[in-house]
């Protein structure tokens, strides 16, 4: 790693890092399991995911974050310092990271991200809030006096966050997000079909033909599962308007909220939004129409960027140049986008 800056996207579903000169380098699932008898990790990433559903009780597969939020620390401290070492096998040179975290998180949940990082030996610790580094991720020029909206879909909560002049002015956060999307799933087919599938079983079958917004065309898809009234295997198929029926009750939810967040901006902002239009960013904005219900419900036009899933880790690698303007309040007379820790 030569003791290359790195920034980390430390998400729900996937634990992404981006390193200067080298773009993003690592993209794994932030799962881990454990056996329960002599609490030995034995499984991180996507042998960990492999896992998931299919373990006895003497394994626990598990996320370390929940909510956008460090749920376990000790497992979270193990995955980030597989992660690291990984990249960087000799510790030799230790690097200064940037981190993405949720707006509105609490200095508690803030020092439990610092410290867990801290943990794997970097020099220096830095967080930048999620849609400041969507933001930046997403090609815009935070730094100028011009209201920026952005909203950032992700697997265990959705950000949305009004920026003008490297700062946030306007911010909400709510824990409706993907795997919102994928409960949602899960009691529509047990009403439904009588069919218990599991959350990886919803999460592909989302994948495939899920959406917010009409489809053009039909899509199915075979769900397998267990029977709820006689516990036996059992197969349906569900179509894309069934999956929409499912999926638009958390979607209303998450634009209900940005409509909210409108209200509050002030009206030269507004204006300027209107005219750009609102940034979709993170993974579920992956959802199929879900950025047309969004610009329908809100009468502004939505931008969604090729890969909206990387938007903020590329925003948090772009952000590692203000580490060096960390010390001065003002980087060159402008606010710093970034907060440093340690």
């Amino acid at each position: 790693m030569i003791g290359n800056d790195i920034a980390i996207d430390l998400g729900t579903s996937s634990f992404r890092v981006y390193m200067e000169g080298k773009g993003i380098i690592l993209c794994e699932p932030s799962i881990i399991a454990v056996d329960n008898l002599t609490d030995e990790v034995i499984a991180i990433g996507s042998a960990a995911y492999d896992m998931l559903g299919r373990t006895s009780s003497r394994i626990t597969v598990a996320r370390p974050l929940a909510n956008g939020v460090i749920s376990d620390l000790s497992m979270a401290e193990h995955l980030i310092r597989y992660y690291l070492k990984k990249l960087n096998p000799s510790r030799v040179f230790m690097p200064r990271v940037v981190v993405s975290v949720p707006c509105g998180l609490t200095e508690v949940e803030r020092r439990a991200v610092v410290d867990a990082i801290g943990s794997a030996g970097v020099r220096k610790v830095c967080l930048i809030e999620e849609p400041v580094a969507a933001a930046i991720g997403a090609g815009v020029d935070i730094s100028v006096p011009h209201g920026t909206m952005i909203v950032d879909v992700g697997q265990g909560t959705t950000d949305m966050a009004v920026i003008s002049l490297n700062g946030i002015t306007i911010a909400n956060s709510i824990h409706i997000a993907g795997d919102d999307f994928n409960d949602a799933i899960v009691r529509y087919v047990r009403r439904k079909f009588n069919l218990m599938i599991g959350d990886r079983m919803a999460e592909d079958a989302k994948i495939a033909i899920g959406c917010a917004y009409p489809r053009k065309e039909l899509l199915t898809y075979t769900l397998k599962g267990r029977n709820a009234m006689n516990g036996l295997p059992m197969t349906t198929t569900m179509n894309s308007d069934e999956m929409l029926e499912a999926l638009i009750e958390p979607a209303i939810n998450i634009i209900r909220t940005v409509q909210s967040t409108l209200e509050e901006t002030p009206p030269e902002l507004l204006a300027d939004i209107f005219t750009d239009g609102i940034y979709l960013t993170g993974g579920s904005a992956n959802l199929y129409g879900f950025s047309t219900l969004l610009s329908k419900k809100t009468k502004i036009p939505v931008v969604t960027e090729e890969n909206p899933q990387d938007c903020v880790v590329l925003g948090a690698g772009k952000a590692i140049r203000y580490i060096d303007k960390i010390d001065s309040r003002t980087g060159g007379g402008k606010m710093n986008p970034l907060v440093a820790y340690s």
